[in-house]
C-alpha cells in the first residue's frame, strides 16, 4: 500500500510544459513512495481534488517567488519569476496544510512554505547578507557535496542524520528571513543562512535549503529525507482509510 506523493512542477514558458526533474520521482519512489506530478491548470485557483487525492506534498525547486507576495519590491538580483507558478503552489499548500497533509519542500520549496505561512525572503543572500559564503557554485555536478550544514539536536532533521554536521550540495540565491507562524529553523550554514525549518505543531512539515534529490543515488543517506517523509505520507494514509 504505497502513498501517493504529490509533486509539483515548473512551467516552462517557452515550450509551455508542467514538467519536474526526474530526480525527484526517482527519490520518491526510491523511499517506497508513489510519485504523481500535479500539472499547473489554466484558471484553477483550489487544486482540492489534487490534495484529496494524494497523501503527502513535495514542493520543488525551481523560480524566485514574486516578492509581493511577502510584501516587498523586487531588488536588481531578481531571477526568473512565476506569478502563475507561486498561485498554484500557495494554494496547494493552503489546501495541504489544512488538511494536515504531510509537506517536504526543498530549495525553492522550503521558501514557499515560509511564505505561505507570512514570512519573507532573502531576494539575494549575496547582496542582502554579509559574510554569505558560496551557494550557488557554477560549473558543479549536482551530487557534489559543496558546504556544510549544522543541524539542531531534537529535530526531525537530526532524527533523519543522527549527526550535527553534514555536507550538502547547494543551488540558491535566496534563502529564509523572517520565519512565518509555527515554523522553527533546525539547520543553518555557518555563514548563518537558514537550511531547514520544521513545524512548531503536531504535524509533518519540513522544508531543506539544498537538493538531496539529486545526491539519493551517489550519497543514498539523503534518502532517509524520502524515507521519513514517506512514512509520514503512509501514517497520514491510514489514518484516512481507518476514518
Amino acid at each position: 500500500m504505497k502513498p501517493i506523493i504529490g509533486v509539483t512542477t515548473f512551467l516552462s514558458e517557452s515550450s509551455k510544459y508542467s514538467s519536474v526533474s526526474k530526480n525527484y520521482t526517482d527519490s520518491i519512489y526510491a523511499a517506497g513512495g508513489l510519485p504523481v506530478n500535479i500539472p499547473i491548470v489554466a484558471n484553477e485557483t483550489n487544486y482540492d481534488d489534487y490534495i484529496d487525492m494524494v497523501d503527502g506534498i513535495l514542493f520543488t525547486g525551481g523560480n524566485d517567488i514574486a516578492p509581493y507576495f511577502y510584501g516587498e519590491n523586487p531588488v536588481k538580483e531578481l531571477h526568473s519569476m512565476s506569478s502563475i507558478r507561486d498561485e498554484y503552489e500557495l494554494s496547494l499548500f493552503k489546501n495541504a496544510y489544512e488538511k494536515n497533509v504531510p509537506i517536504f519542500g526543498i530549495c525553492r520549496g522550503i521558501q514557499l512554505i515560509n511564505v505561505a505561512l507570512e514570512g519573507s525572503l532573502y531576494q539575494d543572500i549575496y547582496s542582502q547578507v554579509p559574510g554569505t559564503l558560496g551557494h550557488y557554485p557554477e560549473h558543479t555536478a549536482s551530487d557534489e557535496f559543496y558546504h556544510s550544514v549544522q543541524i539542531k539536536k531534537d529535530t526531525q532533521l537530526y532524527e533523519v542524520f543522527g549527526t550535527e554536521r553534514i555536507f550538502t550540495n547547494s543551488f540558491h540565491h535566496q534563502s529564509v528571513k523572517a520565519l512565518g507562524k509555527n515554523l522553527v529553523a533546525t539547520a543553518y550554514s555557518e555563514d548563518g543562512i537558514v537550511e531547514a525549518v520544521e513545524s512548531t505543531e503536531d504535524r509533518f512539515l519540513l522544508g531543506v535549503q539544498w537538493h538531496p534529490e539529486c545526491m539519493t543515488k551517489r550519497h543514498p543517506m539523503f534518502l532517509k529525507l524520502f524515507h521519513q517523509f514517506v512514512q509520514a505520507s503512509l501514517a497520514y494514509k491510514q489514518r484516512e482509510v481507518s476514518v
